[in-house]
């Protein structure tokens, strides 16, 4: 994707889910599921420092890496054109945790083209949220639905 000077504003996004990709091959030519979401939260990834004291060394200890841990990502206010995702959580929750797709956040310039991407390895949704009836609101069909996924990779 192209490196631009120009501004990217986070309100312009898609979400896609492919099947879990095997290493080294790419995506479908056409995600299983997609939606539009008002918001997306938790591209998050963290490290666990590792302190070592040195025999001999003091005053300075050494910091090494250790695990990383992701947050998860929820995904707010959204519309789909189906079922899929309620299908994916139903299924998951019945006990076929082994069905994991990829999730690819893409974010959009100005003119609408995809300006980078964020992909979650084999994502696995823990939370699924309708909306409230109201016939006074003007909620939408998907509140929130919230992604526990093994991997944050910037596209």
């Amino acid at each position: 994707m192209p490196d631009s000077a120009a501004p990217m504003f986070a309100f312009r996004f898609d979400v896609a889910f492919y099947a879990t990709r095997l290493a080294g091959s790419d995506f479908a030519a056409e995600p299983l599921a997609s939606g539009a979401f008002a918001e997306c939260s938790g591209l998050e990834a963290s490290m666990e420092a590792k302190t070592i004291k040195e025999g001999g060394n003091n005053d300075t200890p050494i910091q090494r890496a250790g695990p990383v841990s992701y947050a998860t990502v929820i995904l707010k206010r959204g519309l789909t054109p189906n079922r899929d995702l309620w299908r994916w959580f139903e299924n998951t929750a019945r006990g076929q945790y082994a069905q994991r797709m990829d999730c690819v956040v893409t974010l959009n310039d100005s003119a609408g083209r995809p300006a980078l991407a964020w992909r979650l390895a084999s994502a696995m949704p823990v939370k699924f949220k309708a909306a409230d009836f109201n016939a006074r609101a003007s909620d939408v069909a998907v509140e929130e639905l919230h992604l526990v996924h093994q991997g944050l990779f910037l596209l």
